[in-house]
């Protein structure tokens, strides 16, 4: 087919009252316009062309993925002009044209309509919807045997157009290269001052080309243009995924408090509590049990895993069985082996930990490599920063590290070593070793007694001292 598509992403946005160009604020996790880029993406066309115009530099650089051309809209002169800057770009064939604040939009619509475009050998096609509560949507006009005439924009439409014409303009068209020829015959709006890509319809159905419009489901024409849009379109996104995964073998305790990105994958029977946030890339293994105030980012599960409440895991792996949490900090490039676990205000940076392995509470471990069977004391840390570069502790397998150790990188604790509580390990340990570093413990017979005694007299001598100098 050859299919070429444009996504109009230059508007000012001037009702979200933001720095950040409309099409880059997200919804669940991801720009708005890459929600319209990914939908498309599954067409294949042979070009994908976005006109940018506010921001457009911000939105190259959070966009641009080598797959998509930018074309700049110097003058913001409506989406009619929009769509003229872009023509010269495309390619021979016909024309997708969608709006890039509109993230509902489906792959399974955008085929229907260009199966339908291509059967009814339409010069022009564009997608439609009814919705009686939504305003600021153009008005599909038909003539007396329902014949598509015109787009009225709603700003220009009068009640009596209102109340007999229902039917509302999707904002998605597709266009042969015989219809884009009308756009140099577009006038521009008297009160706006716009080039509007809606009189093309007009234009087409004047010269008795063939055209249609093609009822879709109303939630996927609706664009953004405010806050309380984004966040109506966010939960609609939100829903749909949640309800997705129910319907295969999911438990949600509570699913309105519950936040998973269309990116993640969850395995069956795995079951998710309240106020969590799966996020980016994330996968869970099955019979996974995410517990309340967990936030999730691209990071893969194994089965059974175990998260309990209040834990942060960024960009880590954890393998089947483990148990991280309450309260853990799993920071980027975290491995955590079988059945390991991360208890209790532990944190973990860069660190691979191996299987069976224990760091029940109170720990630091960062660029470390834990081997497996290890156990790691209360208020462990791994002193791996000498305020100008890294280093790396290493510990092999079926060591025991007791309470209040700090482990001073680049060291390494040998196969079934000891380390004493308290020690301070600055040196290798070899395999099998005590490692014991603090002085010899003295006590001192009667010393509280002494002390006591001593303090009393003083007490007294300053008491005397007081009433003399009266």
């Amino acid at each position: 087919m050859n299919l070429s598509v444009v996504i109009l992403a230059a508007g000012l946005g001037k009702r979200m009252h933001s720095h950040t160009p409309k099409v880059l604020h997200e919804a669940l996790g991801k720009p708005l316009l890459q929600h319209v880029l990914d939908a498309v993406s599954a067409l294949k066309p042979a070009k994908t062309i976005v006109v940018i115009g506010n921001g457009a530099q911000k939105v190259i650089e959070k966009i641009d993925n080598g797959n998509v051309q930018f074309v700049i809209q110097k003058k913001l002169l409506g989406t009619g002009n929009a769509l003229s800057v872009a023509r010269e770009k495309l390619r021979r064939g016909p024309v997708l044209v969608l709006n890039g604040d509109g993230p509902l939009i489906t792959t399974k619509t955008l085929k229907a309509l260009l199966k339908r475009h291509v059967q009814n050998r339409n010069v022009l096609s564009f997608l439609t919807f009814i919705d009686d509560s939504m305003t600021g949507y153009g008005r599909i006009i038909r003539g007396e045997s329902g014949q598509i005439t015109a787009i009225k924009e709603d700003k220009h439409t009068t009640p009596a157009e209102k109340k007999r014409f229902r039917e509302l303009n999707g904002g998605i068209y597709l266009m042969e290269r015989e219809a884009l020829q009308y756009l140099d015959r577009i006038r521009k709006n008297r009160s706006s001052g716009e080039y509007y890509i809606t009189d093309i319809v007009s234009l087409v159905s004047s010269a008795g080309k063939k055209l249609d419009a093609y009822n879709c489901p109303q939630e996927e024409s609706r664009g953004v243009n405010t806050r309380q849009e984004l966040y109506e379109v966010s939960e609609i996104m939100r829903r749909e995924c949640i309800s997705k995964w129910m319907r295969k073998g999911v438990t949600f305790l509570d699913p309105e408090t519950s936040v998973v990105h269309r990116s993640v994958t969850i395995g069956r029977d795995s079951v998710i509590y309240p106020n969590t946030y799966l996020e980016g890339k994330t996968s869970l293994g099955n019979k996974c049990v995410i517990y309340p105030g967990t936030r999730i980012c691209d990071s893969s599960f194994g089965n059974e895993v175990i998260v309990k409440d209040s834990s942060l895991i960024e960009e880590s792996r954890i393998r089947d069985g483990a148990v991280i949490g309450p309260f853990a900090h799993l920071r980027p490039h975290s491995v955590v082996g079988r059945n390991a676990k991360i208890g209790n205000f532990v944190e973990l940076k860069k660190s691979t930990i191996g299987n069976g392995t224990k760091a029940s509470h109170l720990s630091y471990l960062g660029d470390a490599e834990i081997g497996d069977n290890v156990n790691i004391g209360a208020g462990t840390i791994t002193c791996n920063y000498d305020g100008i570069n890294k280093f790396k502790t290493k510990i092999e397998p079926g060591v025991f590290v007791g309470s209040d150790t700090q482990l001073v990188a680049p060291v390494k604790i040998g196969k079934g070593a000891y380390i004493a509580a308290g020690a301070t390990i600055t040196q290798d340990v070899p395999p099998g070793a005590l490692a014991i570093s603090r002085p010899s413990q003295q006590n001192l017979a009667n010393w509280v007694h002494s002390r006591i005694s001593k303090i009393k007299k003083q007490s007294t001598k300053i008491k005397k001292g007081n009433k003399g100098t009266r």
